[in-house]
């Protein structure tokens, strides 16, 4: 899927964009989204859905990751498969259409050639046919074949043997940041700037850190704030309910490990710890820079890849990987406009770049060592309803 192409995607405030397929919100009698059973757990794609066939018993985040890796895929938006007036309405995202019931049969037919073929593996995906088209190409391409396509970024690290090792890496690193002892007088910090989602426009952002993983950023829209928050062990996405049909998500597999990593690089003097199983893999380039390349597993089990910079050592792309039904969702995240705070050098903007959006962070100052309230780090309320629009008197 190409950002800013006709096939224009719906754009959530702060994190992700999705499509909702063969789904709506569970109404209740009152008119009013159903409750969730229970917080204890994430709530699951069927309790706060209807008309959900095949993706069930998975957490809404990860329902959510899977409608956006079938916008990728195939290069629609979500009124593709939905109806048009699904656009102003999560009612109607309910609807069955032909489309959607395509999809459906697709998906069991992917899982078992998944489960035939390769022990149910995931190797085959969407978008292993589809590559970002509605109907998969069956005829070679001689212009692809001949003017040579854009090299695929692998999905795992092949270890380079001749890389060097990763202690050496991670040193090198530290020391650029300004060393193990100036990053470990850092307790806190307290960053304002802009936010900016894809096709949006700037907005105010907060951020705050708490050493060593707690991480909360804070977007202020006209419509709401949106806040990510994670708490040291859970991690939380709040935002106005016409921004998601969910105000407040619990996130879960590799988001939650996104969001933990992204917390503990805030204060990145036990990295080596952050990840297991670390591979150096060979070198990449980004911008015509060459780049080493160090994957680790994730809690989850999922492989995280971090880019240092060979000249400077800095880290300048971090990317993750969540588990969806249908395939690995990633999240990229670039880094850059490295500045001095209290003599350690943290970067001052970010990108983030999704299957269906990209937003940019750009921060104009960042504080160390201010104090934080405690709450701060605790999971998020929903926002508040916006105002009802004046209707001025005749």
């Amino acid at each position: 899927m190409k950002l800013g192409s006709r096939r224009t995607i719906v754009r959530a405030t702060a994190t992700a964009a999705v499509c909702l397929l063969g789904i709506s919100m569970a109404w209740g009698q009152s008119g009013q989204p159903a409750t969730p059973a229970t917080e204890q757990k994430p709530v699951m794609s069927q309790d706060v859905f209807k008309n959900v066939q095949i993706l069930r018993n998975i957490p809404v985040n990860e329902f959510m990751q899977t409608m956006g890796f079938f916008s990728a895929s195939l290069g629609m938006n979500c009124t593709s498969c939905h109806v048009e007036a699904s656009s102003g309405s999560w009612a109607r995202y309910a609807d069955d259409t032909p489309l959607k019931q395509m999809a459906r049969r697709m998906m069991l037919m992917m899982n078992s050639i998944n489960k035939t073929n390769f022990g149910g593996a995931r190797m085959v995906t969407c978008y292993s046919c589809h590559h970002g088209d509605e109907r998969p190409t069956v005829t070679p391409s001689l212009v692809a074949l001949y003017a040579g396509p854009p090299p695929e970024v692998p999905d795992q690290v092949t270890p380079d043997p001749n890389a060097p090792p990763v202690n050496q890496i991670f040193d090198k690193y530290l020391q650029a940041l300004g060393g193990v002892q100036k990053l470990a007088n850092i307790k806190s910090i307290v960053g304002k700037g802009t936010y900016q989602g894809y096709g949006d426009e700037k907005h105010p952002v907060d951020v705050f850190a708490k050493a060593p993983d707690q991480r909360t950023t804070i977007v202020h829209a006209p419509l709401g704030e949106t806040t990510t928050t994670f708490t040291g062990t859970e991690a939380w996405l709040a935002g106005p309910q016409t921004d998601r049909p969910v105000p407040v998500v619990a996130l879960t597999g590799g988001d939650l490990a996104g969001a933990k990593l992204e917390a503990e690089l805030t204060f990145p003097v036990n990295i080596k710890q952050t990840l297991t199983d670390w591979k150096v893999g060979y070198s990449e380039s980004i911008d015509d820079r060459d780049m080493q390349v160090v994957q680790g597993m994730s809690s989850a089990r999922l492989p995280i890849k971090l880019y240092f910079d060979k000249e400077t050592g800095l880290l300048t792309r971090e990317v993750h990987v969540d588990n969806s039904p249908v395939g690995f969702v990633p999240t990229q995240v670039d880094y850059s406009d490295y500045r001095d705070v209290s003599g350690v050098k943290m970067p001052f903007k970010w990108t983030t770049t999704w299957l269906d959006g990209r937003s940019y962070t750009e921060l104009s100052q960042i504080q160390a060592n201010v104090p934080i309230d405690a709450k701060t780090f605790t999971k998020p309320s929903a926002p508040p309803a916006p105002p009802a629009p004046k209707v001025a008197d005749h």
